[in-house]
């Protein structure tokens, strides 16, 4: 509680010493916007929506609360299992449809793929800390990276400008016990540019045994080889360990309550990975108008899950190539043409062994059951695309045509390491099987008009997203699941942006429909004994429609005064996202949920922020979320009520000759309402464990937030030598 005072008098005092200074808004001066600058070069290069968050708005909350930086932006919702892992990204209303992580959507760590080649991305081990860009592609974006229904997430590290040596220290501590530190070395001269550091981050957690800890080592260097060739290395051994509370009913989140589920707990649920990342890069320009960057990347994550049901273990190593050609030509006097060719291959391999724990014994919940029940496979994954992406300027008439078209292939193959010489007792199938999807071509075209600072542009583009190895075979009936197809993306986007006002103003405005055709959907079939398993099928077409919304406004007032600025924004998404044409199947019955509302995904969500900097180093960021509710099953039966998050950050920034200073405290979540981080959806849906603690019937589908405010603060300092 004090601490809650604390925060509300440091806020009210900045108020008030805002209020004795208002005049000096009568006389403002507007400079440029950064971050509208590095969106509207992305935008007009990406030919589609893109929305971009610079250093200063991840650094607006918690950079391991990845969630609060990414759902400022329009249409991206962030999910998460526990404190500071499980994140599942959600974009345009694509990308929840599994259980867990993240599904139909790409995503990239300095320019490198994060994502494994059978298109599943895990975040757990990804330093946040050191991102100071984030960049979203709203939609398919095949024809510079290949699959993809949900659109691309681009994480960027950037290298420090100034030449010399320098010393980062970051630290903060929190509620739940959250400590963090991060200890950061530069190196610039004219020719290179390096960076080592070593971040920890540990919190006891705000649910019963929910505890977190990470460690990340960490090198980035850059060399300038002559004027034409530059190589850039990275590479990263990281360690993440995120306790697993499991889920709970939704009786006790509406009251408060979290017990947590005793079916994790018995088995000290929990995810553990041992990371590593490594990946070389070569940009050379062949001349003024030719350029190639090159990119050779391998990553493994060494991962260790514990759940209720379950103790799996897994290596899953992937080694991949990327490379893009650039052309810059004239056509005509009036006429340029600049053309991207490129390719993106990819092999993910895994060996993975997962042992059924026996529910029935309760007084020894670690012993599993016969390893016949267990399984034990190598697998294999690729995927490869290929794409040129091309652009005609007209520049009399400041207009663009893009054309692009990517192919795109993904093929699997199992081995079953349980089969042969009767080593195995009991275990007489075979779950070995090799799956290759038909190549998938996916268009985009373009038309990008220039008005001054205004850019109009609608596009056209198609996606695709194919289903996992594991959702390609039936593992209980021993049968591949041959007709499963690939989901199609075709989405219509009309995007404005653009500055307005003398610049004060920047916004980005959007109007799209996406059509997700061969929707796939996890089903339940039944077996002659009246057992049942799940499987995955193409349910049908999905239709997203919806207006998204960005505003910016910035003003700074006079050098000498006490305000040097003030920036309000809004972000807003509007959204009818409904199934056409979908029907599921539950045992024997098929229904249709035709014209029911998409799951997990809201049909407003809006985040208003205002922030003040002042001339003395003194400032405030505050931010207002909102989401409103949902539906978790397809027939819509099943309404969660949306919730609001208000957030502040209090602090003092300056710089003194050799040493930057940033000193701050903030709070989350002020106003103690009510939220959920995770749910359960579609057939996913009336979840029970054996153990759960819970009655008979009760179904745990959700993880709850943190109900009540929750603060940290902390210290950031640059010695610059």
């Amino acid at each position: 509680m004090r601490k809650k005072i604390i925060l509300y008098i440091a806020i009210t005092i900045s108020f008030s010493t805002f209020s004795q200074e208002t005049k000096i808004l009568s006389e403002v001066i507007v400079k440029g916007n950064i971050t509208a600058t590095k969106e509207k070069i992305e935008f007009k290069r990406h030919d589609q929506s893109v929305e971009v968050i610079s250093i200063k708005e991840i650094e607006r909350n918690n950079p391991a609360f990845i969630e609060q930086s990414l759902s400022i932006m329009a249409g991206v919702q962030v999910d998460k299992r526990t404190q500071l892992g499980g994140q599942r990204i959600v974009i345009r209303g694509y990308g929840n449809d599994q259980k867990f992580n993240n599904w139909g959507i790409k995503a990239y760590y300095n320019g490198l793929p994060i994502t494994n080649a059978e298109g599943i991305t895990v975040l757990d081990d990804i330093d946040f800390s050191n991102v100071n860009n984030i960049e979203v592609i709203k939609g398919p974006a095949s024809t510079l990276y290949g699959g993809g229904v949900g659109g691309v997430v681009h994480f960027n590290m950037k290298k420090v400008e100034n030449k010399g040596f320098s010393i980062s220290e970051k630290l903060s501590f929190g509620s739940f016990g959250l400590f963090q530190n991060q200890t950061r070395l530069d190196f610039v001269t004219d020719s290179s540019a390096q960076m080592l550091s070593f971040g920890h981050l540990q919190s006891g957690g705000y649910r019963p045994r929910g505890s977190s800890l990470k460690n990340f080592f960490t090198y980035f260097g850059e060399f300038k080889l002559n004027h034409r060739n530059t190589l850039t290395a990275y590479a990263s051994r990281n360690f993440s360990k995120e306790n697993v509370t499991g889920q709970i009913p939704f009786a006790d989140y509406y009251a408060a309550i979290d017990n947590g589920n005793a079916a994790y707990g018995k088995k000290t649920a929990r995810n553990e990975f041992i990371s590593t990342r490594f990946s070389i890069s070569n940009n050379f320009n062949f001349s003024k108008s030719l350029e190639n960057k090159t990119s050779f990347f391998y990553f493994n994550q060494d991962f260790k899950r514990i759940a209720a049901g379950a103790d799996e273990n897994s290596m899953n190593p992937s080694i991949g190539l990327r490379s893009v050609f650039e052309l810059k030509t004239n056509l005509s006097e009036n006429i340029s043409n600049e053309t991207n060719l490129g390719t993106e291959i990819q092999q993910s391999q895994s060996l993975i062994s997962n042992w059924r724990f026996d529910g029935m014994d309760d007084t020894n919940p670690l012993k599993v059951q016969d390893i016949s029940k267990g399984s034990y496979f190598k697998n294999k994954s690729n995927q490869n695309s290929f794409f040129i992406h091309n652009r005609f300027n007209f520049l009399k008439h400041d207009l663009a045509l893009i054309i692009g078209i990517s192919a795109n292939k993904i093929f699997y193959t199992r081995s079953d390491l349980l089969v042969g010489l009767g080593l195995v007792t009991g275990y007489s199938k075979d779950l070995s099987y090799s799956k290759t999807f038909a190549t998938s071509y996916n268009p985009h075209i373009a038309l990008q008009k220039t008005i001054k600072n205004q850019i109009i542009n609608l596009s056209y583009s198609e996606g695709f997203n194919a289903p996992t190895a594991s959702s390609s075979f039936i593992g209980i009936i021993n049968k591949a699941n041959n007709a499963l197809l690939p989901e199609k993306g075709k989405m219509i986007d009309l995007g404005l942006q653009g500055q307005l006002f003398e610049n004060k103003l920047d916004y980005q405005f959007s109007i799209f429909n996406i059509n997700i055709n061969n929707k796939l959907t996890q089903l339940t079939g039944s077996l002659a004994d009246g057992s049942t398993y799940t499987y995955f099928a193409n349910t049908g077409l999905q239709n997203n429609k919806g207006i998204e919304l960005s505003l910016n406004y910035l003003i700074t007032g006079k050098d000498k005064g006490f305000i040097s600025k003030i920036e309000p924004f809004l972000t807003l998404a509007l959204y009818n996202f409904k199934y056409s044409k979908f029907n599921t199947k539950f045992g024997a019955d098929i229904v249709d949920f035709s014209n029911k509302k998409v799951v997990g995904v809201p049909d407003i969500k809006y985040t208003f922020g205002l922030d003040f900097e002042t001339n003395t180093g003194l400032y405030l960021n505050n931010t207002y979320n909102s989401i409103g509710d949902v539906f978790t099953d397809f027939a819509n039966t099943i309404k969660v009520k949306g919730f609001t998050q208000l957030n502040s950050k209090i602090g003092y920034r300056k710089t003194f000759k050799k040493l930057d200073l940033d000193i701050y405290v903030a709070g989350n979540n002020l106003t103690n309402q009510i939220n959920y981080t995770f749910l359960f959806l579609g057939n996913n849906v009336n979840d029970t464990d054996i153990g759960s603690g819970y009655p008979a019937g009760v179904t745990t589908d959700l993880n709850p937030g943190p109900n009540k405010a929750y603060y940290f603060g902390g210290a950031n300092v640059k010695f610059n030598f």
